[in-house]
């Protein structure tokens, strides 16, 4: 019974919930990160995206258990191990989805419209769309564009055009990162039954999608901090000062990924290396201190 329950816990993929952290971006940067409905709406926007990203991870598993096996971490999963069965699995997702249920009432219709389409794309994702070249990246990637699209559209605010854009490279190159270490780990372990479509790729090419993505995003959010719209709201030009923090946190993590080479999970790599989890961090603060606090600098200063 033990292990059935840590299967259950373990088949939810609760170390990926921090995905969704990218829905809290719209709430500090439109400048409500301490206003308590705000805060309220997000925090259940959180909960509803670990929902139904957590069904989306059951469903995988279920379509990839048989290739899970074959796979040198993945065949530890609870489906793949045979620790829960099939029937186990469909109960968990019936679950999670009267919670999602029982949350709708409190959240408004777009941002049910970004759920549902997270969904829809996960499940093409799962049965047909992971197998195709390039759009298995750019699914991946969507994810992380929905997460914050979903967090803008839970708190009804405006997000600039270019933030927008800034998500979206860090969302290709993320999704990237994850295709690039899988075909590593794949190739160290002669394992490429497990994921077909890595046959498709190479590191050399997956390099240059990398270096493409880690362009876009720094340009993007450079040009973000020096934008008309954002000194106007913000009323201060010191955000670029920020950008120092996001070219360490890029040039780190293309460090890191070429060092351990077969980590397939972003989020492993970003939450292990103490160097990038403080430059996050300071990156944080230095955005809440300018966007919230810019008189208080001026007048220190």
């Amino acid at each position: 019974m033990q292990k059935k329950i840590i299967g259950v816990f373990n088949l939810l993929r609760p170390a990926q919930w921090l995905k969704n952290g990218f829905l809290f971006a719209p709430l500090v940067f439109s400048k409500h990160l301490f206003e308590t409905t705000y805060i309220w709406r997000e925090a259940l926007a959180f909960v509803g995206f670990c929902l139904i990203s957590s069904i989306m991870y059951v469903i995988n598993d279920i379509t990839d258990s048989e290739a899970d096996k074959l796979h040198p971490i993945k065949r530890n999963r609870p489906l793949a191990s045979g620790i829960l069965r099939l029937s186990d699995a469909v109960g968990v997702i019936l679950i999670l989805l009267i919670f999602i249920i029982c949350l709708t009432p409190y959240l408004n219709l777009r941002f049910w419209y970004a759920i549902a389409l997270y969904g829809f794309l996960n499940l093409a994702y799962s049965f047909w769309l992971k197998q195709i070249v390039i759009v298995d990246v750019f699914i991946i990637a969507a994810g992380f564009m929905l997460r914050v699209l979903a967090g803008v559209f839970a708190i009804e605010v405006v997000i600039s055009s270019w933030l927008i854009l800034c998500t979206l490279f860090v969302s290709v190159f993320l999704a990237v990162s994850k295709r690039r270490g899988e075909l590593m780990l794949s190739a160290a372990t002669d394992s490429y039954a497990s994921r077909p479509v890595l046959k498709q790729y190479d590191v050399t090419f997956l390099d240059q999608i990398m270096t493409v993505a880690a362009s876009g995003m720094a340009i993007s959010y450079a040009l973000y901090t020096v934008a008309e719209r954002t000194v106007t709201i913000y009323g201060t030009e010191n955000l670029i000062f920020t950008t120092v923090f996001v070219l360490f946190g890029i040039f780190r993590y293309i460090f890191l990924m070429r060092d351990r080479k077969t980590d397939d999970n972003p989020m492993h790599l970003l939450l292990s290396d103490a160097p990038l989890m403080v430059n996050i961090l300071l990156w944080f603060i230095a955005c809440v201190f300018i966007i919230y606090y810019h008189d208080t600098i001026r007048w220190i200063f």
